[in-house]
């Protein structure tokens, strides 16, 4: 039986609406999740401009509704978070570990916003009697959705929807970024630049990972405030108009003997700022951009002096069926922050509003919600 689904649908030309799609039973490899909650980030805003219509949404959580006939691992009535990076575990970067930048699979490295073999078959999601895309393999603000197994990490315990659905993306990005990217380590220091969402769990994975200085730099001093919460020991309030940080660095010089700090984390997605973690590290320091910066800039090439290391990761070197578990166990022992990070839920139909929000930095973490 195909199902109905209320999802928001990205027009392709910066804009978005309401409505229904038409879900057809799972192919054999496949699983059909009734979201419940799935978390908002920059990049479904992104997607609005992607120039063809596209199911919105990549992070999210809900309870399997209907499984596929080869489907073993799960069944109807499991709770799931879902994830975008669908490995193949059959491909170069696969069989090296690298699940989450999968040569078949992935959405980023393997097809841009497009289509690959790690997105379930497209005719099973139809729009007005035409086959429609999810976005990043799971299009996740939306009633149902018809995904790979792949996508599908099961958990267990108290961890409530809303919380489990902002793993998908946002907590894995910037928690993997610190402990699996850098591997900060313990008594350390380190430099989170941009205080949101990804930041936050920026400094959340520094502090579970026993870094003893974590300098949490942005323009906002509410954000700074809530970094605090989340683990920064140490803030330092931004000017504007402080060209790449170079101010801020000598700061970060000032908490930090003079030499810089050991880690430092650019979250922000401002193209000028990508070289600024390079300044505020010492030498044979690692550098690390979070934000996905996918544009030219210049950096000085003084700023790498000496034995720096600069990193571009993509999801926290996620491997999903490990690091889901880990994430959800940290949660339940009290040392991961999920629900504290959610400042606000809305209904489907308040969509612009969450995008509003996030747009004007209100939001450490909107969640789209579903009854």
């Amino acid at each position: 039986m195909s199902i109905q689904s209320k999802c928001a649908i990205a027009t392709g030309d910066g804009k978005f609406i309401i409505d229904t799609v038409t879900i057809a039973e799972p192919k054999a490899d496949e699983i059909i999740v009734k979201i419940k909650a799935a978390g908002l980030c920059h990049t479904d805003h992104d997607s609005l401009t992607w120039g063809k219509p596209i199911v919105i949404g990549h992070e999210g959580a809900g309870i399997v509704e209907q499984i596929g006939s080869a489907i073993t691992d799960f069944k109807v009535g499991d709770k799931v978070i879902l994830n975008w990076a669908t490995p193949c575990m059959k491909c170069f970067q696969c069989q090296e570990g690298n699940q989450h930048i999968c040569e078949n699979n992935s959405p980023v490295t393997a097809g841009g916003n497009g289509f690959t073999p790690g997105h379930a078959h497209l005719e099973g999601t139809k729009w007005n009697d035409k086959p429609i895309e999810r976005s990043f393999n799971i299009g996740t603000i939306s009633e149902f959705t018809l995904v790979k197994e792949s996508a599908c990490v099961k958990f267990n315990g108290n961890l409530p929807m809303p919380s489990a659905s902002i793993i998908s993306c946002g907590v894995m990005t910037g928690y993997g970024s610190a402990v699996n990217t850098a591997k900060v380590t313990a008594g350390s220091s380190a430099v989170i630049i941009g205080t949101g969402g990804v930041g936050l769990n920026v400094i959340q994975g520094a502090r579970i990972s026993g870094a003893s200085k974590i300098i949490a730099i942005d323009i906002n001093e509410e954000r700074l405030e809530m970094a605090k919460q989340f683990g920064a020991t140490h803030t330092i309030l931004a000017d504007r108009n402080d060209k790449g940080l170079l101010q801020a660095s000598e700061k970060v010089k000032t908490e930090t003997e003079g030499r810089g700090a050991d880690f430092a984390f650019e979250c922000t997605a401002v193209p000028a700022l990508g070289a600024a973690p390079l300044a505020m590290i010492r030498n044979a320091g690692t550098a690390v951009q979070v934000s996905g910066i996918e544009e030219t800039i210049s950096i000085d090439m003084n700023l790498f002096e000496w034995d720096k290391i600069y990193i571009n990761p993509l999801y926290g070197k996620c491997r999903p069926q490990i690091d889901f578990p880990k994430l959800v166990s940290l949660y339940d022992k009290g040392d991961l922050m999920l629900d504290e990070m959610i400042t606000r839920t809305y209904p489907i139909e308040n969509l612009q509003q969450a995008f509003d929000d996030m747009l004007a930095g209100k939001n450490a973490k909107g969640v789209i919600v579903f009854e």
